[in-house]
């Protein structure tokens, strides 16, 4: 099954060779998005940073043809597990019921940046 790129000037565009969605078939998936703006900066807070991520999904995914209702699941990043309410909120605000499964893990990220989000979506 071939796998199709997508782009979207909604989301920052990646500074590796990745590309910054891919669909085959019915699957769709974004690379990870931190809460890089579109001028390239990144907010110093957890807050920001984290609605921003979110954001940065959405629009990537919706330029694959998916929306937030075709995630099935979201895997987030953090480099401290004090922030995991800020996600959880950001999460909530993001995604409707019944929510798509999620796993957490805490690691380490390039400098300044405290969360990275991505997702799996399956569209009809």
């Amino acid at each position: 099954m071939p796998r199709t790129a997508f782009s979207t000037e909604l989301a920052p565009q990646p500074k590796n060779p990745v590309s910054q969605c891919v669909r085959a078939g019915t699957i769709v998936t974004p690379a990870g998005q931190t809460g890089r703006l579109l001028d390239g900066t990144l907010p110093p807070d957890i807050e920001d940073q984290t609605r921003a991520a979110f954001a940065n999904l959405i629009a990537v995914l919706t330029a694959g043809g998916a929306s937030e209702s075709d995630v099935v699941h979201v895997r987030i990043y953090l480099t401290d597990e004090a922030n995991i309410g800020v996600v959880n909120d950001a999460f909530e605000a993001t995604f409707s019921q019944p929510y798509p499964a999620r796993t957490a893990v805490y690691v380490g990220l390039r400098a300044g940046v405290l969360v990275e989000v991505d997702a799996l979506a399956v569209v009809d």
